[in-house]
This record gives C-alpha cells, structure tokens and sequence, in this order.
C-alpha cells in the first residue's frame, strides 16, 4: 500500500461518517473532477497508480461519450447515496485498495485532452 491510498482512504472513511446525510461528499468531488478535470486528480491517480504509463489510443468522440456516461453514473449514485447508508464510500474503498485498471483507463481517457 502506497502513501496516496492511505490517504484516499483517509479522507473516503471522513465521508463515510459524514456521507449519513442527505449530501454525498464524494458524488459531489467526483462530478466536479469530470466537468472540470482539475491536475490535482490526475497527479493522485499518477501516485495512486504508480509505475503506470499515462497514455492511451483515445479519441475525440469516446472520450465525450466516457465524460458523460461517468457524470450520470455518478449522478445516480449521489441520488442513491441519499439512502440512510452510503454507498459512495464503499465503492471508493473497493477502488482505492484493489487499484482496478479499468478504473485508471477511465480517468486516463477523461483527462486526454489535458494532459
């Protein structure tokens, strides 16, 4: 485990606690970070995924078509995480310890354009 996931995890189990509301904090991150695509994002999933190149074979049509299936998803999901218990962080937890690859392609693609 490297030091960016002790401190994801960190921060998803604050949420966690402060998720039992009807505001999910994370839902909330997460939606910003696909509109926006801010570097700070990318440089936590450059060290949460350490030793993994930042490149792809993307194009322009499917990365607008992954930016806005993830934003409804997380759309859903902040309208789930209104139930009395939070699924966000749950979710985050499984990513953030099992590192996915997937998960890395997906935000890899979202930030095409920027890096």
């Amino acid at each position: 485990m490297n030091v960016a996931q002790i401190k994801c995890l960190s921060v998803f189990a604050v949420f966690a606690i402060i998720g039992f509301g009807p505001v999910s904090p994370g839902c909330l991150i997460g939606m910003y970070v696909v509109l926006k695509r801010p570097i700070w994002f990318r440089n936590l999933i450059c060290k949460l995924y350490e030793n993994q190149p930042f490149n792809f074979e993307i194009n322009v049509a499917e990365q607008a078509s992954i930016r806005k299936n993830t934003f409804l998803f997380l759309l859903c999901l902040f309208i789930v995480d209104i139930a009395p218990v939070p699924v966000t962080p749950v979710i985050a937890f499984v990513i953030i310890l099992s590192r996915p690859l997937w998960f890395y392609q997906r935000v890899v693609k979202i930030y095409h354009e920027k890096i």
